[in-house]
Parts: C-alpha cells; sequence; structure tokens
C-alpha cells in the first residue's frame, strides 16, 4: 500500500535542452597573446637563471674534483657529480624551450589568420 503523492509535471519553460551547457560549466575564454609573452618571459628569466647555476656548478666541479683512496667512493662521487651537472642543463634547455615555444604561440596569436584557423 503506497500512499506517495503523485510529482507534478514539470513545466515546459523549467524543461533544460540537452544540448544546452548550464551556466558553471561554460567553457572558460581563450589564452590571449599577454599571457602567452608573460609565460615566455618567465620560462626565459628561469631558463637564464638555470643557466648562470650551471656553469657555477661546471666550474665548482673542476676547481675541486673528488678525489678519494675508495675506487667504490671515487665512483659514487663521479656519478654524482654528472647527476647534478646534467640535471642543471636539463632545466636550463627546458626552461629554454619553453620559452621558446610561448614565445612562437604569440607569434601566431598575432597574426590574423590564426584566430579563424583554430576556429
Amino acid at each position: 500500500m503506497d500512499q506517495s503523492t503523485p510529482q507534478p509535471a514539470a513545466e515546459p519553460d523549467q524543461v533544460a535542452e540537452p544540448n544546452q551547457v548550464a551556466p558553471e560549466a561554460a567553457p572558460k575564454p581563450r589564452k590571449g597573446p599577454l599571457s602567452f609573452l608573460s609565460g615566455s618571459l618567465t620560462a626565459v628569466l628561469l631558463g637564464w637563471l638555470c643557466l648562470g647555476l650551471s656553469q657555477k656548478v661546471v666550474t665548482h666541479y673542476a676547481l675541486h674534483p673528488p678525489n678519494y683512496s675508495s675506487a667504490i667512493a671515487q665512483s659514487i662521487a663521479t656519478a654524482m657529480k654528472t647527476l647534478v651537472v646534467g640535471m642543471s642543463f636539463l632545466a636550463t634547455f627546458s626552461f629554454g624551450f619553453i620559452g621558446l615555444g610561448l614565445f612562437l604561440v604569440f607569434i601566431r596569436s598575432l597574426l590574423p589568420n590564426a584566430a579563424k584557423e583554430a576556429a
């Protein structure tokens, strides 16, 4: 014995169309050229700072080579030196290429045909 009351039917103006997008799910506006330029300048600045750090690391290891009596310790020190130098230059070139790529996207966003092709 179900004593539930029937629900009233929804009015036609309250029914959402299946192809309508809810206001909270609306797409975000596209990034502009100023965003690409500022990202490019930031990445290039970080790459330049990493280049200075990389040069200092290489200079330090050139002036202070690891010198241990144990062959295992010498091997570990050389491996650590290689890792530190490699990671510092990896950061340098990563930031540099990111900055270059964002600058190219900035130039592309200034071209008049870029907006028509993207749509």
